[in-house]
């Protein structure tokens, strides 16, 4: 029965997302200096058109030594929230395994970025994974929670 709601809610809640690789050429030059205020080293820029969450973002995703980085901006250039790639093995919240497979039973997190929430409410995960061949995104909560799903 759980899995039979929390299937119905993740119905309601997807959303289509349509993603446009861009090089770093197509990223503007504003969007780059923001980044290089905060990150004056960063290397290996990459990018893509996403709608997010119902949002349209430009994801930059860049390295600063060791460490691999992805910012999300608004198409205006303003900064909407950055995020720390990590290892899907990594994610932090104990009940978020259990509670994907519960939502979507044979998965494979293929990337997981650990976000703080713009609205200063904690840390979330947005995980990238794949199902029946099929690649989504999903928010995950604080608590470890499925908030949103969404297909890529």
């Amino acid at each position: 029965m759980c899995k039979l709601l929390l299937s119905v809610c993740l119905i309601f809640l997807t959303i289509s997302a349509n993603a446009e690789v861009v090089g770093k050429e197509g990223i503007p030059s504003a969007i780059i200096d923001q980044i290089y205020k905060k990150h004056p080293n960063a290397l290996d820029f990459t990018a893509e058109k996403k709608t997010h969450f119902s949002q349209e973002l430009l994801k930059i995703y860049y390295k600063e030594g060791e460490e691999k980085f992805v910012d999300y901006y608004r198409p205006d250039g303003h900064f909407y929230v950055s995020g720390l790639i990590i290892a899907a093995d990594d994610m932090m919240f104990t009940d978020s395994k259990d509670k994907l497979k519960a939502a979507f039973n044979d998965y494979h997190v293929k990337q997981a970025v650990l976000v703080v929430n713009p609205n200063g409410a904690g840390e979330e995960f947005d995980v990238v994974l794949e199902t029946a061949g099929k690649a989504w995104n999903v928010l995950i909560d604080k608590k470890g929670n499925v908030e949103k799903a969404e297909i890529d």
